[in-house]
């Protein structure tokens, strides 16, 4: 699979780079827990959330609204699952990472969708990124075995619990659909709509 870069002409489909000062985050996104097999990801992490960056990026990225700073961090190297949400998100890369995007308005009616039409494109530690509302998106993949980290800058609640149980079986948290691969027996285990066919990748 050709890894683009962020840089390249391929990327404007699906977000637009955030030249902004990053050195403070990454270097407290650095000390952030990093497991030791799997991923974690948490919504707001105190340490983000009083740094300087956060007002900028709230203000002209998001026009004000309340904004939540957190991390997503540990080990991948498969896409697994594609999400997207009804706003735009913003990755600071802790760690030099790959993003596998997508564009939502290939999803087909059935919510099916062909993984052939999902391109990869390196983000190098210290970059930033605003990721469209209409790109899919998931979890970063890992460049090197040390694992990766990722800064996940959001309006205030998405990735949340639910507080009712939707129509709609793509919600699974607040502000967030979400379409597994069909050979990802532990997201389809925990419920999750299985309708990416095609090849999964892995890295």
């Amino acid at each position: 699979m050709k890894i683009y870069r962020i840089t390249d002409e391929e990327f404007k489909q699906f977000g637009k780079v955030v030249n902004i000062d990053t050195a403070e985050i990454v270097s407290v996104g650095e000390k952030s827990p990093l497991p030791e097999n799997g991923t974690a990801y948490t919504a707001s992490f105190d340490a983000f959330e009083g740094l300087a960056i956060k007002e900028p990026l709230q203000d002209e990225y998001f026009g004000q609204l309340p904004v939540q700073m957190g991390y997503c961090r540990g080990h991948n190297n498969k896409m697994n699952a594609l999400e997207w949400h009804k706003c735009s998100e913003i990755n600071i890369a802790v760690t030099d990472i790959i993003l596998l995007l997508g564009d939502v308005r290939d999803v087909e009616a059935d919510n099916r969708y062909d993984a052939a039409k999902v391109k990869a494109f390196k983000v190098c530690k210290g970059e930033a990124v605003e990721v469209y509302a209409t790109t899919l998106h998931y979890c970063p993949i890992q460049c090197a075995d040390t694992g990766f980290g990722c800064v996940v800058v959001l309006p205030v609640g998405t990735n949340t619990a639910l507080d009712k149980k939707p129509d709609d079986p793509l919600i699974i948290a607040k502000n967030k659909w979400l379409i597994a691969h069909e050979d990802n027996e532990a997201l389809k285990a925990n419920g999750a709509v299985a309708t990416i066919y095609g090849e999964n990748y892995t890295f």
